[in-house]
This record gives C-alpha cells, structure tokens and sequence, in this order.
C-alpha cells in the first residue's frame, strides 16, 4: 500500500516515527506518562488530507516497535503497519485515526501535529474538572497561554471543542479532558511533547500547592523575564497592555 505514497511522504513518515519513538523515551523515563503508556500522536502530510498517526505500544505489548497507520480526513487507509488485532490503530479502526483529529487540521493550518496524552497530574486536575492556569515558570516561558481550558461536554466533539478555543485565544497549545488525559497541538512532535513534559511538571507542583493552600499568581516582572529567555516579551507585552 506504500505504492500510493510518494517519496517526500515516505519520507516524512519514517521521521515521524522516530521523532515519536524519540519523545516516548523520553516521556516514558521522566514518567511523565502514566502505566498505560496512552500517548497517540496524528501528523499532517503536508498538500493531502493524509494523517500519519502513531500510538505508543502498551505495557502489555509483546511488540514494542513503533508502527504507523496512514489514513485520510473521510477514513481511507493508505497504509497499515500493524498487526492485525495487535493495536488500537490495526482492524476496522485504522480509518478512524484519520478522521479524529481532520476538523482541527482542515480549519487550523498552522496545526501540524494534534497528540492526544495521559499523565497523572494533568489526568488530577482534569478529573477535578478545574482549568489549569499556568502558574509554574519553566511552563510559562514556552507559551503565552495563561491556562489550559478543560473540555468536560463531549456531545461536542473534541475536534470542534479544540477548534473553539483556538480561535478564542490562538496561543492555547493543549486542553484537559474531563475524567481522562489531555490533548496537545503545535508545530511538529518533539515540540508539542517537550510541552507535554513542562506543562505536567507544572500541573505537579500546582497540585502540590494546594496543601499549602494553591498556586499564586506569578509576581511583579516574572512573566517578562520568562518571556524574554524564549523571544516572547514582544508579544506578551502586547497582550498584558490588552488586559490592563
């Protein structure tokens, strides 16, 4: 089936692959992930209505190699690395990989990669139903959001849920889905996962505060020195002078 990929998206896919098996290390070692290793990553082809989509092998697996399933925005299968029965991307549900996260990809062009997370401080606060504000600094000096919104009525799909509060505020990077993980969005795989990482260190040490009575606002200068170590203070100013 690889007949109808061309050589740039061959390409493309075996580096997806090892950019995922590269951010699952590393996810795993920090354990950053939880037990079940549920870390799925869907990778735009570039000029198609492909998506490459990568799931991470479960603990139980006897298979830990990383395997890709090929499939466009209506469900088509273009290419089936995994075994039959062996995955949740094998069988009658590989299409449905590319159809998941195809509303974000076909309204939001600068979404190249959408992964879909559970980790256990991120998993806490969305069990608890509580937007995450950001409020630990190694976090906040990558983004300009200010929180992460938590995603709890799923008669709305997750799709059109994310699609919303991108365009409410476009520096929103993940959400929190109630009684579940999170979902992630950005520029390619190892970007999105290395927020992963930062974004659950900050959501532990939040969680953490709330013994001592929850996370403070960041005080006097914080935002604009973290900001300026990334090259964000341009633009982080702007949007602190719309809030004054």
């Amino acid at each position: 089936m690889t007949a109808s990929l061309t050589a740039t998206q061959l390409s493309q896919l075996e580096q997806a692959k090892r950019d995922f098996a590269k951010a699952f290390r590393v996810l795993k070692e920090t354990r950053t992930l939880t037990a079940t290793n549920t870390y799925q990553a869907y990778v735009r082809v570039p000029d198609s209505d492909l998506v490459i989509a990568l799931h991470a092998p479960g603990p139980w697996a006897d298979d830990q190699e990383i395997r890709a399933v090929v499939a466009s925005y209506s469900g088509q299968v273009v290419l089936d690395e995994t075994a039959a029965g062996s995955s949740p991307l094998s069988g009658s549900k590989a299409g449905g990989n590319g159809q998941r996260y195809a509303g974000v990809f076909q309204k939001r062009p600068e979404v190249n990669v959408v992964i879909h997370v559970h980790t256990p401080y991120l998993g806490g606060w969305a069990s608890a139903h509580r937007v995450l504000p950001i409020r630990y600094a190694a976090s906040q000096r990558v983004t300009l959001a200010r929180e992460l919104p938590i995603y709890i009525d799923r008669r709305q799909p997750e799709h059109a849920f994310i699609v919303e509060k991108i365009e409410e505020n476009p520096h929103t990077p993940a959400i929190l889905e109630a009684n579940g993980g999170a979902t992630f969005w950005g520029e390619s795989v190892l970007q999105a996962s290395k927020l992963i990482l930062l974004i659950e260190e900050g959501a532990y040490f939040q969680g953490l505060a709330e013994l001592f009575g929850g996370s403070k606002e960041f005080g006097p200068g914080v935002l604009e020195q973290q900001w300026k170590m990334t090259g964000l203070w341009a633009q982080g100013q702007k949007l602190l002078e719309a809030v004054a």
